[in-house]
């Protein structure tokens, strides 16, 4: 869509999106005379993404150089911060656990702005999701960032309702970031049925009069803490759960849902002697530059979210690569699901590295990342 007309009193709304030109009448005979001679009209206003971009097969692709949320305030947390570069890169799956005030949500809230560019299409979608969750549209090459309490319902989280088809938080996530926080504390029915939007990249909603099937490519992140007291970890504080205790609190969290994460991380508790280390701006940079080998291997998707047949094309392995992933595979007794995880990070790591070919560090690091 390129040209539009529109009622006049809708201007100001139409008018924020980039890249049409809109052309405006007062009443249906004013329309009419638009249709007789359009050429004798000038567009009230036709404007163009005014944001910074990188080129790809000729597309551009748009980012904004802001980081009101910045990594360097998180000390220490290295390995953190580097799993969450890694996340960002490939949009993978991510999950963080550790002690209360170890720094999981900081690290959580920072992806957001670290994550690759955005294209036109990417960016008008975003801006019609807003559109249908009744909120004002953001034109902003910025990757949605979604956060539901854990308390929230199950129709909250997924949409729907009695009668119509309302969008939930999942669909809004698209493209974007999906963030549970307390994730052991979400609805059974919730976590259970987190597992095909995150399987599929899709989510069918059934009412009684419609059916809408919403695009669910997010990137999830959790963030728990390692038992109920959240002193499990903890190298200053005694954890006062049973042993009963923190089984049950793991056993919310079923091996299906775990095994749709391609990233775990256990975070230690800050001290004294952290400092300030990378900073997002330069993590970005990392980003921009995996985006862009996906982009020149033909990728139309993340690393993280190739289908089983794209990995296949661009997450071939070497006969040494080989080896050290079927040791991976008998240590962690990974399944053929958690296999093709480990062949995406991987894939994510050496893009980072700017290598056309996965290396055996490359696995290895991506096999440290599963969850023991």
């Amino acid at each position: 869509m390129k040209k539009v007309l529109i009622p006049k009193d809708s201007f100001q709304k139409i008018s924020k999106i980039p890249q049409i030109e809109i052309y405006c009448a007062s009443s249906l005979k004013e329309a009419i005379e638009f249709f007789k001679s359009p050429l004798e009209k000038k567009p009230l206003l036709s404007r163009d993404f005014e944001y910074e971009y990188i080129k790809a097969d000729g597309e551009r692709y748009y980012f904004l150089d802001e980081y009101p949320l910045n990594f360097i305030e998180v000390k220490g947390q290295e390995r953190a911060k580097r799993a969450s570069l890694i996340a960002a890169a490939g949009m993978h799956n991510i999950l963080f656990n550790g002690s209360p005030g170890c720094g999981k949500s900081m690290c959580a809230k920072r992806i957001r702005y670290i994550m690759p560019p955005m294209s036109k299409e990417e960016i008008l979608e975003k801006a019609k999701l807003d559109a249908l969750s009744e909120r004002e549209c953001d034109f902003r090459p910025l990757r949605a960032f979604r956060s539901p309490h854990h308390s929230s319902s199950k129709a909250s989280i997924f949409g729907g309702g009695s009668k119509s088809a309302k969008i939930g938080e999942i669909a809004l996530a698209n493209n974007g970031v999906l963030f549970f926080d307390e994730l052991p504390y979400f609805q059974k029915g919730v976590l259970e049925s987190l597992r095909e939007p995150l399987e599929d990249h899709r989510l069918l909603i059934s009412r009684v009069n419609s059916k809408v099937l919403y695009e669910t490519k997010f990137l999830f992140i959790g963030a728990m803490n390692p038992c109920p007291c959240g002193n499990l970890l903890s190298k200053t504080k005694s954890c006062r759960c049973s042993d009963l205790e923190i089984k049950r609190y793991k056993n919310r969290l079923s091996s299906p849902l775990l095994d749709r994460i391609d990233i775990y991380v256990e975070m230690e508790e800050i001290s004294e002697e952290d400092s300030e280390s990378i900073d997002s701006k330069e993590m970005f940079e990392s980003v921009k530059r995996a985006f862009l080998m996906q982009k020149r291997r033909g990728q139309e998707e993340f690393n993280g979210k190739l289908s089983d047949k794209d990995l296949e094309r661009f997450c071939k392995i070497g006969d040494k690569e080989r080896e050290v992933l079927n040791m991976g595979i008998k240590r962690f007794s990974l399944s053929q699901r958690g296999i093709n995880k480990v062949l995406r990070v991987a894939r994510t790591i050496a893009d980072l590295k700017a290598k056309e070919s996965i290396g055996k560090e490359d696995i290895l690091e991506a096999l440290s990342y599963r969850m023991r």
